[in-house]
C-alpha cells in the first residue's frame, strides 16, 4: 500500500481572507496582494475559500476568481487548499473540478447545511464532490458548531472508503477529537488543529499542523507557536498561545465583523487593503477604530517579546 507524503499539511495554513475592492466586488490584483504576503511571512500553504474567505456570501464565479489569483501567486510557494463546499451538489462538483484544473494540492469541504441530512446522504454529498476531482486529494472540514453536524467515527469509517480522503480539518472543540481521528486514520493521514485558541493543545494531542482564521493576521505567533511545539517547550509555546488568544478575544470586542477588523489590522502592520466584509456581515464602525488600533499594538508587542 501507498503511504501518502502527508508533510504539505505539516504547518501553519492561514485561512485565506476575501479580498474586495472599492465596489465590494472581489478584487484579484489585492488577492495577489495578500498572497505574496503570506508567502513573505513563512506559513506552509493557505486555505482559500473558507469560512474566513466569506464563501456563504460568494458566488461561484467570485469563488473561482479569487483561486485562480492564489495560484497564480503562490503555486510552488504555498500548500494550496481550496474549500470547494456549496450548499448544493451541483456547484460544489464545479468548483471541486476548477480547482483540480489550476493544480491544488488539496479540496476540502464542510458537510451540507440547513437542512439535517443522514449520515449516508453526506457521504454521498462529499464522495460526489470528491469524484469531480479524481487526482486531488480530499479534506473533510469538521465543524459542528456551525454545520450543525459533526464528523461522527461511522462517517469517517465511510468515508475512509475513499482513498482520496486524505486529511481532517478538525475544528470541533475536544482537542481528543483530533486523537481519535489521527489513530482511525492512520499512516499518511493527517489531522489539522482547527480551533486557533488551542493549537498548542491540539499540536500536542497529535495535529499535523493547524488551518486558522486569525494565523493570517499575526502568522509570527502561530509559527513560533509551532517551533516550541516541535521543539517540546510547552510552557513557552503556551505562553505565546496565550498571548494570541487575549488578541483574538480582543478583535471580538468590536461592533464589527471579525474579519473586518483583521483586515483593518493588516492595513495598519502591513500596508495591506483587501477591503472590508460582504453583507450581511457587519462592517466597522467609527467607535471600533480605537480597539482596532489597540489589537494591532497587542500583536506588535507579542511578536516583540514572544516571537
Amino acid at each position: 500500500m501507498n503511504i501518502r507524503d502527508i508533510g504539505k499539511y505539516q504547518g501553519i495554513i492561514p485561512a485565506f481572507y476575501a479580498c474586495y475592492g472599492e465596489n465590494g466586488e472581489v478584487d484579484e490584483g489585492r488577492v495577489e496582494q495578500l498572497t505574496d504576503y503570506m508567502v513573505r511571512k513563512g506559513v506552509k500553504g493557505v486555505y482559500v475559500g473558507g469560512s474566513s474567505g466569506e464563501c456563504i456570501y460568494q458566488s461561484v464565479d467570485d469563488r473561482k476568481r479569487t483561486l485562480e489569483r492564489v495560484v497564480k501567486s503562490g503555486a510552488g510557494k504555498l500548500t494550496i487548499i481550496a474549500h470547494v463546499a456549496c450548499n448544493n451538489t451541483a456547484d460544489s462538483r464545479e468548483l471541486a473540478a476548477h480547482a483540480q484544473s489550476l493544480g491544488v494540492d488539496a479540496i476540502a469541504a464542510i458537510p451540507p447545511i440547513y437542512f439535517h441530512l443522514p449520515e449516508y446522504a453526506i457521504a454521498q454529498y462529499w464522495n460526489d464532490i470528491s469524484d469531480a476531482a479524481p487526482d486531488t486529494d480530499f479534506i473533510i472540514y469538521n465543524i459542528p458548531q456551525l454545520a450543525g453536524v459533526a464528523l461522527t467515527m461511522p462517517l469517517f469509517h465511510e468515508m475512509k472508503k475513499n482513498s482520496r480522503v486524505a486529511a481532517v480539518k478538525n475544528s470541533s472543540m475536544p482537542t481528543q477529537d483530533i486523537q481519535m481521528f489521527k489513530a482511525e486514520g492512520g499512516e499518511g493521514f493527517a489531522v489539522l488543529n482547527g480551533p486557533d485558541e488551542q493549537l498548542v493543545a491540539g499540536l500536542a494531542i497529535g495535529a499535523d499542523g493547524g488551518i486558522g482564521g486569525t494565523y493570517g493576521v499575526m502568522p509570527e505567533l502561530y509559527l513560533k507557536i509551532m517551533e516550541l511545539v516541535k521543539a517540546g517547550k510547552l510552557e513557552d509555546a503556551r505562553k505565546v498561545q496565550y498571548a494570541a488568544n487575549e488578541v483574538i478575544y480582543a478583535m471580538c470586542a468590536c461592533h464589527g465583523n471579525l474579519y473586518g477588523v483583521i483586515k483593518e489590522i493588516l492595513k495598519i502592520r502591513e500596508g495591506i487593503d483587501i477591503g472590508g466584509v460582504r453583507k450581511p456581515l457587519p462592517s466597522l464602525i467609527p467607535d471600533d477604530m480605537a480597539q482596532v488600533k489597540k489589537c494591532a499594538d497587542m500583536i506588535d508587542k507579542a511578536i516583540s517579546q514572544l516571537a
